[in-house]
């Protein structure tokens, strides 16, 4: 499975300055060649390379890999459009610009690490960079030694630099469970397990708002000191989130793993699409973090090696588990889960994770059923 290391690049002032005039040049690079790939209508490597490449070095004192990478990056930002069904026109169609700071991939001809001494030797257009330093984590620097590989992206964010590396980490064979973990994610609890085990939003909730009044506040200033503020404050809502996700996900992985079971979430892809909230909740509603949920548990999963399955979200919140009766009037509050029939009564959101599992349950049966032959 391919996973992504981070590491932080900790230059000096110079070699900031040289980081930075070649991720500009690079991308001022991009931009020439994404019109040239526009105007004439190509849309091949192979082809805008032959039209690009000479001009490329010439014009942006790039060398000779470089180039090729900045025509690798066009060709792949082009294929992202047509991916997401946004058509571009050849001769007059507006081209892909990229920004002065986009990400630029550097491949192995470019970029050399030394991980005893964790240290980076970088191409630039002001010329090599030898013993540029990284920080990072004992564990990201094992897998970098083991796994990487491919491409390396260098980025710059918030006026800091990072190295976004490759690395391909193979995955254990998925074992077969015993049972499985139904997994209900929600907006005021993020995720319930069919354990019982509940982890709430209101942190979270609570970092909404409180950067919301912040921004506001800083907005209403609108001077400089307040702009900078607001550069600072960008992000840090979305990284709480993010590390709030990754600690859910590991803690249920690790359930799974220990007790020999599955993991089971609901399928709940277009949601936003079927549901239209009220006014005052579609801030809520469009914040809410449940897709990057199921990403973490998914890739956390498949690394364990813990069985990993999605089933049909349809009244999981409604459905009595034990009778099998499906009535709005079955969940009369947000917390609270009552049959009508037979009077099944507990928390609405650990009743929906046990729906999650039973479906688990019939799931697999199905997936492991041997084929029947004509």
């Amino acid at each position: 499975m391919k996973l992504v290391v981070q590491v932080k690049l900790l230059p000096t002032s110079v070699q900031a300055s040289a980081l930075e005039a070649t991720l500009r040049a690079c991308n001022r690079a991009a931009t020439y060649a994404s019109r040239i790939a526009v105007a004439r209508n190509l849309r091949d490597r192979n082809g805008l390379q032959r039209e690009v490449y000479w001009e490329l070095k010439a014009g942006f004192g790039l060398s000779a890999q470089p180039a090729v990478r900045v025509v690798k990056k066009v060709v792949d930002a082009y294929a992202a459009v047509r991916g997401r069904s946004r058509r571009v026109r050849g001769g007059g169609g507006s081209a892909v610009v990229f920004r002065p700071d986009a990400a630029q991939p550097f491949d192995d001809r470019c970029l050399s690490w030394r991980y005893d001494a964790r240290t980076v030797s970088i191409w630039t257009v002001e010329g090599r960079l030898k013993g540029l330093r990284f920080a990072c984590s004992p564990e990201q620097l094992k897998t970098l030694v083991q796994y990487r590989k491919g491409e390396s992206d260098l980025v710059r964010r918030g006026g800091k630099w990072f190295l976004v590396a490759t690395c391909d980490v193979p995955e254990p064979d998925a074992y077969a469970p015993v049972d499985w973990i139904g997994v209900d994610r929600g907006i005021v609890n993020l995720a319930t397990t069919s354990d019982g085990s509940n982890f709430q939003g209101r942190r979270l909730g609570r970092c909404r708002r409180w950067q919301a009044r912040k921004r506001a506040e800083l907005q209403r200033k609108g001077t400089r000191s307040t702009t900078r503020r607001l550069a600072r404050h960008a992000g840090k809502e979305k990284r709480h989130a993010t590390q709030l996700n990754h600690r859910i996900s590991k803690e249920i992985v690790l359930v799974a793993q220990r007790t020999g079971r599955g993991i089971a979430v609901e399928e709940l892809g277009g949601i936003r699409e079927r549901v239209r909230p009220r006014r005052d909740q579609r801030g809520t509603f469009s914040s809410w973090p449940f897709h990057q949920l199921g990403q973490f548990l998914a890739y956390k999963a498949k690394r364990a090696g813990v069985p990993f399955l999605e089933v049909d979200a349809a009244y999981t919140s409604q459905r009595c588990p034990r009778c099998g009766h499906t009535e709005r009037a079955n969940r009369p509050g947000r917390d609270r889960f009552c049959c009508r029939r037979c009077g099944l009564a507990g928390p609405a959101d650990v009743v929906a994770g046990v729906n999650v599992r039973d479906r688990a349950r019939s799931a697999w049966v199905f997936v492991t059923a041997p084929a029947l032959s004509p």
